[in-house]
């Protein structure tokens, strides 16, 4: 089946997401110029600049990356400018200048939180801890109130495959985090679906509910390939991905349980 094309749609008042494949960033447009995010690939970025040259008469003035994975900050070097600042998370900003990652490098970062601001509209944002990557932060559009986060929430869909670059339990934490902040009115992801805060919430009670089932399979001392033939999660079952993903996504925990939390060394001391 053919990839679907390129897209751009208003998701509330100045913001809007941006769609290449099966990836997804957002941007909001001011009469002082443009905040986009990740610019994905140079071929999706080229994509976006034509397109917001012709649709929006105000220069690129801020790129934010989301967190440091490839995939999603290709393309940097094509929206950059000298007119243009790029911001990350300096865990991110790191990572991207150890593996000298081929794309535009941050100049901006910070810690905890950042707020930019053009005119009337700003966009908040925010690290909540590890999750998925290194440095991966909120971005809260305002006035629109639009959140926007990449890899750790996705819905719609099952977490990817079997979770590689997941922190399980930083995952649950961050999305928790994130709930637990101001009320947002609509949600963009880097992947799957739009939605509400609703939908988060949903997507929270799936991850608690395959770490419990894993830590308690594992608990009890089942091995893995017993864990994933018995674990079903049927509430579930509408999210795309389910009967393909569910066992890997069930492998992915049990492997962060052993990796991070020496589950298996619990286990075989008896302690």
């Amino acid at each position: 089946m053919a990839e679907p094309k390129p897209g751009i749609e208003r998701v509330k008042d100045n913001v809007y997401r941006f769609s290449y494949e099966h990836y997804h960033s957002a941007f909001m447009v001011t009469e002082e110029g443009i905040v986009v995010t990740d610019p994905i690939n140079e071929e999706a970025a080229g994509w976006l600049k034509t397109e917001l040259a012709e649709r929006f008469d105000v220069p690129i003035r801020y790129m934010v990356y989301s967190h440091n994975h490839i995939d999603h900050v290709m393309g940097g070097d094509v929206l950059d400018s000298d007119e243009v600042t790029v911001v990350a998370h300096e865990y991110a900003a790191q990572d991207l200048e150890w593996t000298r990652a081929p794309t535009a490098m941050p100049e901006l970062t910070f810690p905890d939180e950042l707020t930019l601001r053009l005119g009337e509209s700003r966009v908040q944002l925010r690290y909540h801890g590890p999750n998925n990557g290194r440095g991966s932060v909120s971005m809260r559009f305002l006035p629109a109130n639009v959140m926007y986060v990449v890899d750790w929430v996705v819905l719609g869909r099952m977490m990817y495959r079997d979770l590689p670059g997941y922190d399980i339990h930083g995952v649950i934490a961050s999305t928790r985090d994130l709930l637990s902040g101001e009320p947002f009115d609509r949600f963009v992801g880097g992947h799957g679906e739009m939605g509400t805060r609703e939908d988060v919430e949903d997507y929270l009670a799936y991850t608690k509910a395959l770490y419990n089932a894993v830590l308690d399979g594992m608990l009890a001392g089942r091995d893995l390939k017993t864990l994933k033939q018995e674990i079903r999660l049927s509430e579930y079952s509408h999210l795309s991905m389910y009967e393909e993903w569910l066992p890997m996504n069930v492998e992915g925990v049990h492997r962060t349980l052993i990796d991070q939390s020496y589950i298996d060394r619990r286990l075989n001391t008896g302690n």
